[in-house]
């Protein structure tokens, strides 16, 4: 089954744009494959292979998803999950998984990234230069 069409990887990577656009956070989707359970430990992996905890201001943020597995990871560097806690990330996830239940994984993806994409506009917001620190694009493993 083909989860996410070549417009829909694209209409991600705009919302990406969208969401980093106000923001010096950093935002990246990594698509995984892999018939590996242990989801969450892999998804740090990832974190660290995309050079995500090395943003100036720890506050990069990666959605892992494993489709065939039905499983979401969102993992956000210390200095944005110090200020969202735990609960915004639960509520994203659960938000996303229903999504993902009806099919809809583009759209509950996208929301997920904008609505991230708020949160760090609000308690990182740009005040100069926002230089793009880490690649837009969407990775596969």
């Amino acid at each position: 089954m083909e989860f996410l069409s070549n417009n829909d990887l694209a209409s991600l990577v705009e919302a990406i744009q969208t969401a980093e656009n106000n923001s010096t956070g950093e935002i990246r989707v990594h698509v995984d494959s892999t018939t590996e359970t242990q989801n969450a430990k892999i998804a740090f992996e990832i974190f660290k292979s995309l050079n995500m905890e090395h943003t100036a201001q720890r506050n990069a943020v990666l959605f892992h998803i494993n489709f065939e597995q039905k499983y979401l990871t969102i993992i956000g560097d210390t200095g944005i999950h110090e200020v969202v806690k735990q609960s915004f990330w639960d509520k994203i996830h659960d938000e996303a998984t229903k999504e993902f239940a009806q099919q809809n994984f583009c759209d509950g993806l996208k929301n997920a990234i904008l609505k991230t994409g708020i949160e760090l506009k609000k308690y990182f917001p740009v005040t100069g230069k926002n230089e793009n620190e880490l690649s837009d694009e969407i990775t596969f493993s």
